[in-house]
Order: C-alpha cells, then structure tokens, then sequence
C-alpha cells in the first residue's frame, strides 16, 4: 500500500496493490485454517430478513465452501462485530448501499455455487441434483436461469470456420467448471473492491509546482513462509516470493554498504553469505526455470499431466544442488514417486506436490461464465467482468498464466522496492504450535540464520558500526568538548570532529570520510554518550534558569504595561462617568420632580460601590425636598402611608395610598351624618375616662364572632386602647382592648375591607371596614399604616401578614377566615360554616 503525504507531512492519497491472491482457499484449506473471513461475516453478522433474502442460514456447516472452517469460526457475537465494521467502513470510504447489497448476494451466490452438485440420469445426461440452488444462483446474480444451468452442464466451442458446438460435460468437468467459477469470482469482487478504494483513496489535482512534492511510504505486507504438510503450486509462488525479497534484501544491504564506503573512501572488507540467487535462477530461469516448463505444459496440445511436468523438471534439474525428487533421490522415502519434488530454499527444505500445478496454473476459466456474468443486469457484477462482451467466435491471444502474471508482479514489485530506501520489519516465529510464552530457541536459530539476519550483521560489523554525517555528530557531542562548544572557530566540521574525539582519546578507533565519520566499535559511542548524558542535565538547568529570567521579564514588562493601561483607563472612565453625571443632573434640583425622572448611567465596575453610595444619597436628599414641602399637618399621615407601604411589602396591590386618610371617620359628617355628634360626646366622655390623647382611627364594621354572630359595630383604636363599640345603643363600649395586647393584624391581598386583629390572651378581632363614603371605600392600608407608625413610634413590632386564608383563633379554636366575591351581594357580610368565616365582598 502507497501512502502519499504532501511536503508539509499530512497523508493526502494512497493505493492498494495487491499478489496472489490464495483464490484457491475458496474451494479448500489447509488444516486448522478456515475459508475467507467475509462468508462467515455475511452468515452470521447479517440480519434475519437479509439472510432470507441471501437464501442463507447461519450455520456455515450447511455449505460445502465453509464447511471445514465451521468449527473454528468464532460465535455469533463475535463475528457480529466484525460485520457491523466493514459495513460501517464501506459506508465511509462511499460504498452505496446498493453495492454492499450487491457484493453480498455475489458472496451467497459463491456459497449455493459450492453446493451444486451433478449427477448421471439414466439416460446418461448429466444434470444438477439440486436444481434449486441453481434458482438461487440465477437470482443472486441476476442472470438467467436457463443460461446458468447450461453454463454448468456444457460449454460452447467455436470450430475453425466459425461454427459454434455445444458439447457436453462430465461430472468432472462439471465439478471443475464450477469450481473455476467460484473462484474467479470471488478473485473478480476481490479486485474490485481493491480498486473501488483506489478510486477513493488516489491523490487528485496535485500540481508539484503549486503543492510541493509529494512523498511517498510504501507498506508491503507479504506472506510469510509457508511450510506444510502439503504445499501446492500457492506455496511454491508465495515462497518464490519470499526469495525474490530476500534476494533484494541482500543485494541492498551489500550494495548499499559498498557504495557508501568507496564513495566515503573507507577500505572496503569483503564479507562471505549466502546468496539465494541460484535458487530465484532455479524458478524463474527462461526456457529450463520452473515456471517456464510449467508454462510450457500448460500450453502443449495433447494429455500432458503433473506426473510428465514432474518428469521434464528431473531432467531439466537432476544436477541442480538445491532441486531434487524421489526419482533423482530413490532413498528418500520423505517423498512420494511421480507427486513430489524438493527445493532447497534459504529458510530451509520445502517438498511440494505437483498434483493440480498446471490445472492451477493455467487457471482457465470458460468463455460463458465470462459472458454469463457480464450480461447481468446487476451493474456492479457486471463490471467485474468487461471480457465477457467478446463474441464466441472472436480470436483472442492465449490468456497469462497465473504463474507468469505472478512472476511479473513479482518483477514490478522489486523493481518499485528498489527505487526507494527500504526498512525491514522481521517476524519471527517463537514455535511451530501457535503457544503463547513458548520459545523454541532451536526454530528461531533456523529461522535468524536463514532469514539472512547473520550476514546483514556480519556486513555491519566487517566495517564501520555507526555512521554520521559531521554536522549532525557535532550538534549531538559538541557539548563534551571545549573547543565546539558553544560552537567552533576551526576551519571545518571535520576538524572540529577531530579536536573533540582526540580531547576524549578515541581517535584511533575512528575514520573520517569526505562527509562522515565512521565509529567502528560500539564502545567509542557509549564512551560519548555517557560523557553527553552528565553534562545534559547541566546544560538543561543552565537554558532553563535563563528562559525562565526571559520569561520572568517579559511578564513583568507585560504586567507593567498592562498596569499603566489600567490605571489610565480607570482615570479615563472615572472622569467620564463624573463628568456624565455632572451633565445629567445639572437640572436636579428644579421642582417638583426634583430629578425623579433622570437615569442614572452604568458605573464602570470600580465606581460601583461609590456610585451605590451616591444613590443612597440622592434619594436622602431629594427625599428631604420633597418632605420640606410638606405641610407639619400632613406628616402624620405621611407618616402612616410610609409605614404601610413597609408593613404590606407590595403584597397589596391597592391599599388607599392615592386618597387623603382623615383617620377619625366617625366624627366626620361626611361619613357619620346620623350619629357624628353622638359619637363626639362618646369620644370626650372615655377620654376623660381613659386619658387617651388622640384617635388614630375609627369606622364603621360588620363583625362575627365566635359564636357565627353577625352585628354591625365600630372601631375605635387610640394611642391607649382598642374599642369595638355599639351604634345601636349611642356606641356604647362592647370590648376594650389595651393597644399594648396588639400583636399584629392580617389583611388579604384583594380589594375587600377584611381586618384580623390579633391580640395576646384575647380572641381574634375579625371585622370588615363599611357603610363608608363613598362606599366600599379601601380604607384598610390606612388602619395598618396608622397602627404601624404608631408601634413604630412606640419602639415595639407589629406583625402584618397577607394571606388570601388567614388564619385566627377565638378561644382556644382555630378558624379559618377567606373571602368569596359576591357580585349579586348588596353590603359586605360574613357565611359562617363549620370553622370557617366566609366574607362575601360585592365585586362590583
């Protein structure tokens, strides 16, 4: 895989390539292996409705392509999962949802391919045992099924003048023809799921010039080598592979080498290795390497079998020091005659079986399956087949073998690889059983000393252990000598590499090239990096005591200048917001608002508190102009007025503030036309009595008592006592309480006249102010006002509370008195229930 990344190191594009792919484990695999992971996905990740439509059920034992792997497939759960991810990744990277379905009907359509069988009828045609599963494969691909049925019982062949015969299969050929099939189609969706990615991931209008250049890693990820019981025409390409690599492998490490001492001028010591080259020569040689031969029996006309190929190579290779066979071998009882054949191979000895080489090399596939496929109506399957739009009698050239297409992958892969600068990664296996915590010490020797890990060594050590360019060993030692550190005054790097390797004593183990200096034991760098390491930690502590002087310096020049800021801004806001005020209240003092209307402008955060202040003030004042005006007679009431708007705390909406409060409404004319005199002579006879020195309020009321009595009555509240009196009788006094005994009162929060007096050791007093002028006339805020300026007065606390339900006890029990708007109600009266008053208000 290429990954592109533009020059300031972001990826910005990439490409998949891909080899050989092991098609053949569609069919079969080896033991303790399983099929492709994305039949056991599709069987048990899908849904149950998806399944049904796939005809598919999730055990893969039921088909004969996943049945070996059935055993170690994972549960339904895990495989879920996986499922759920490739989907989700194909969404991402633009796969429609039509070609995912697409590519899971081809997948179900592999796995009703691999259960297909055939057998003779008796007339001794050839037909399909079950013909329903060539129902699902016609649908899944969306051909039809007529034409898929022929396809798998015969074959068309186009005669030399043109002519087109059908002729028959056998069982075999059926049986091959299908697997054929199978598995070029699932090598076809492999393909062009690789290059559907392609399409994504490619890098698109790059200009070098306006972009930069680009830069490219390539991560290769090849088969490791494969050793097993039977190893097949696969295992030979994947290990000729292997060699390829190592043979790469080797040439770059010398070559490199090499290069760069001649181009240094150092010595240049001969190093002895292996070289796999004879074995590479032995598969790849033209006209005599096994893949030619191999092409070479692919191609011959007549009955040529693995046994003959066998027998060709023998001839070909019977002196060849890394080729042998149980014909070349008689005593090797290892191998089988006319099956077996041996190569030497550089990670050791493989045996590989010619059974099924030329059948897997040529890898033929009939003209109608190609022509089958491609006329689909399933656009994604067919176009993964554009081949199939030739006639059957065209002529084309003899397709590539699959050995042939490998070997030229093989060819352009090194070619790529040896362009570029390679880093290897090694794996090693610890065992031959797949143990964790197990090291076979004896495997992994076979495998470091064939994987060509000793020679790469041995070239290291033959010469120079480390390398570095002189700037660079300057930047990382120059701190362990005198003479570079800061920096040097000697004429070149070279020089000053010099100076410092002779003040340490480590000149004689040492070379210097044109632009390199060469470390030949690895005890000369442990020697600088040790001297480097101690002085580290000082020269950390030196940068860092004066960065953190430079840091400290510049924050305080910073917090300087932010102060200077500061304390200018403030003045500048400061006097703005004094000179905004001077200009906004230059009219305060012009009567009678007195600056009630003005607008006090926003203070900047730190005239906060002084601006609170001045508030404070300004109200004081204008307040104390407002009250010069008033006339002495009038301050007792705005007295009352005050301490009502305090007692009732705007839970009272309307409490008689706007009107004039005369307080002794008894005594007016207005209000008591019939009895005002006889009231006068009432007043002047108990305060002779009673020593009282002014009314602070009287009215007529409509009382209940605690006997659900309703009568009307007056109250009369001086300094000394509270009265409740009797009109029809020349008000006579019915109840005296001392003012002093008064703890509080409760109101509602309506417009009804309703008073709760409350006093201590009494009964509670509930009474309705009436029969005033003009009528329903909201004189309760004047009796709070009147009774709470004069308890203020008195330095004692009046409750007031204001509550819709208030409520109050008389002798001992408690009630509950609320108000109930009447608007058919004539005058305001009580409804007793069962410890309940109602006062029933007219709302009119």
């Amino acid at each position: 895989m290429d990954i592109n990344f533009d020059f300031k190191g972001d990826p910005v594009g990439g490409h998949i390539h891909s080899y050989l792919l092991e098609k053949s484990r569609v069919l079969k695999q080896h033991v303790g292996e399983r099929n492709f992971h994305a039949f056991y996905q599709v069987l048990q990740g899908c849904e149950d409705s998806e399944l049904q439509q796939l005809h598919l059920q999730r055990n893969p034992a039921l088909y004969n392509f996943t049945r070996q792997g059935a055993g170690l497939s994972a549960p339904d759960n895990d495989e879920r999962s996986p499922h759920q991810a490739v989907t989700e990744a194909m969404r991402v990277i633009g796969f429609s949802s039509e070609e995912v379905g697409s590519v899971h009907r081809i997948l179900a359509a592999i796995l009703h391919l691999g259960n297909i069988e055939f057998v003779e009828t008796e007339e001794g045609h050839l037909a399909v045992a079950e013909e329903v599963l060539v129902d699902h494969v016609a649908e899944l691909t969306a051909t039809p099924r007529g034409l898929v049925l022929r396809c798998l019982l015969a074959r068309t062949v186009a005669s030399g003048g043109k002519e087109v015969i059908e002729k028959g299969h056998t069982a075999a050929e059926a049986s091959y023809a299908r697997d054929a099939c199978a598995k070029a189609v699932y090598q076809r969706l492999f393909e062009w799921v690789v290059n559907r990615i392609n399409s994504v991931m490619e890098a698109r209008d790059r200009d070098p010039r306006r972009d930069g250049k680009d830069t490219v890693i390539g991560v290769l990820d090849i088969y490791g080598f494969e050793v097993f019981p039977v190893n097949s025409f696969e295992q030979f390409c994947i290990n000729y592979c292997n060699e390829k690599l190592q043979q790469l492998f080797i040439q770059l490490i010398l070559k490199q080498e090499q290069e760069e001492y001649q181009r240094e001028g150092i010595a240049w010591q001969s190093v002895e290795y292996f070289n796999n080259a004879t074995i590479v020569d032995l598969v790849e040689r033209p006209h005599r390497g096994i893949l030619a031969v191999l092409d070479e029996a692919c191609s011959t006309a007549g009955p040529i079998t693995d046994r003959i190929f066998l027998q060709t190579l023998d001839t070909h290779h019977r002196h060849h020091p890394h080729y042998t066979s149980r014909q070349l071998c008689p005593t090797d009882k290892t191998m089988e005659f006319g099956r077996d054949f041996r190569i030497k191979h550089y990670a050791g000895d493989v045996t590989y079986s010619v059974l099924g080489f030329i059948d897997k090399n040529r890898d033929s596939l009939f003209q109608d399956f190609k022509r089958l496929l491609y006329n689909s109506s399933d656009p994604t399957l067919r176009a993964m087949w554009p081949d199939g739009q030739q006639d059957i009698t065209e002529v084309t050239k003899r397709p590539l073998t699959a050995g042939t297409l490998f070997k030229n992958s093989m060819v352009a892969l090194v070619e790529n690889l040896a362009s570029k600068e390679p880093f290897y990664v090694r794996c090693i296996k610890p065992n031959e059983d797949k143990a964790a915590a197990r090291l076979d010490e004896g495997h992994c020797r076979h495998q470091v000393a064939y994987l060509g890990l000793l020679e790469n060594v041995r070239v290291r050590r033959a010469g120079f252990a480390s390398r570095q360019p002189y700037p660079r060993f300057l930047l990382r030692y120059k701190m362990t000598c005198e003479y570079t550190w800061p920096n040097h005054l000697l004429g070149s790097d070279r020089a000053a590499v010099s100076a410092l390797l002779e003040q340490h004593g480590l000149q004689d183990d040492v070379a210097f090239g044109h632009s390199k200096v060469f470390i030949r034991s690895p005890r000369t760098l442990v020697t600088l990096e040790q001297s480097r390491a101690r002085l580290i930690p000082i020269i950390v502590l030196l940068l860092q005591k004066a960065w953190r002087g430079t840091l400290a310096r510049w924050r305080c020049r910073r917090l300087r200048a932010v102060y200077t800021i500061m304390r200018w801004f403030r003045r500048h806001k400061v006097r703005a917001h004094l000179a905004e005020l001077h200009r906004r209240f230059q009219a305060a003092r012009q009567p009678p608002l007195y600056g009630r209307d003005l607008v006090w402008p926003t203070p900047p955060a730190v005239l906060q508190p002084f601006q609170d202040t001045c508030l404070t003030l300004f109200c004081r004042w204008r307040a104390r102009q407002l009250v010069k005006n008033i006339p002495p007679s009038d301050m007792a009431q705005i007295k009352a007025k005050v301490a009502a708007m305090a007692a009732l705390q705007e839970l009272r909406p309307d409490w008689g503030c706007r009107r004039a409060w005369l307080r002794d409404y008894l005594s007016s004319a207005t209000d008591n036309p019939a009895a005002s005199s006889l009231f006068a002579q009432c007043l002047r006879t108990l305060r002779a009595r009673d020593s009282f020195a002014a009314v602070l309020f009287s009215s007529h009321v409509r009382k209940v008592n605690r006997f659900s009595r309703r009568r009307d009555r007056a109250l009369l509240l001086t300094d000394r006592h509270l009265y409740k009196l009797d009109p029809s009788r020349q008000y006579r006094v019915m109840r005296a309480v001392p003012l002093d005994a008064v703890t509080g009162l409760s109101v509602t929060s309506g417009r009804d006249q309703l008073v709760v007096l409350h006093a201590k050791g009494q009964d509670d007093l509930v009474v309705c102010l009436h029969r005033s002028r003009p009528p329903l006339d909201n004189r309760v805020g004047e009796l709070v006002g009147v009774l709470a300026a004069h308890c203020q007065g008195e330095g004692r606390p009046l409750e007031v509370r204001v509550s819709d339900c208030i409520p109050l006890t008389q002798r001992g029990t408690r009630r509950l008195v609320s108000v109930e708007p009447t608007p058919e109600q004539p005058e305001p009266d009580f409804r007793c229930g069962h410890g309940t008053f109602t006062l029933l208000w007219p709302s009119r």
